[in-house]
């Protein structure tokens, strides 16, 4: 790996979202063969994320934006959830599902302190909502897992693009 390691977290460090200090810590435990890839990389970032403890896990999940929410109408979305929520077609939502991602938002942050996250890739907006319903009547601990579990979803994804775009250096 040629990068140094602020070229490394400027490229690396959005792959989990407003969260550079993943990046960080993998360039310093020595990223080795693991770097050379998304799948090596990604597993050496979730290791870091799942070692980090609740607190750094809450912060990373409370980083992450609504699910057509106020953000992304404001336009103040990052590069990568703008794309990501576009792909699904939560940009061209109608006003009565645009309404429903209210509601839903709402009743999952209030239950669950941290916002509903889900890897939408491949997910039409009424396959979302259907999912995003189900998982609102999750207890903590169950949602607080599988939110993880698309973050680190979200991360293998935007590595794999950034790979795509140019090998790792």
């Amino acid at each position: 790996m040629s990068l140094d390691k602020d070229q490394f977290v400027a490229r690396y460090g959005g792959v989990y979202e407003h969260s550079p200090w993943i990046a960080k810590q993998a360039f310093d435990g020595g990223l080795r063969a693991a770097g050379n890839s998304a799948d090596g990389l990604s597993r050496t970032m979730t290791a870091i994320v799942e070692a980090a403890g609740e607190d750094a896990q809450l912060a990373l999940l409370r980083a992450h934006p609504d699910l057509a929410g106020k953000l992304a109408i404001d336009g103040a979305l990052t590069a990568e959830s703008t794309s990501e929520q576009a792909g699904a077609g939560l940009d061209h939502c109608t006003q009565e599902e645009f309404a429903r991602f209210q509601t839903l938002n709402s009743a999952y942050t209030r239950k669950f302190e941290f916002p509903f996250i889900l890897a939408v890739a491949g997910y039409k907006r009424a396959e979302i909502i259907d999912i995003f319903e189900n998982r609102v009547g999750n207890d903590r601990q169950t949602e607080l897992h599988e939110a993880l579990k698309q973050v680190h979803r979200i991360a293998l994804l935007r590595l794999t693009v950034l790979m795509q775009e140019g090998d790792i250096q």
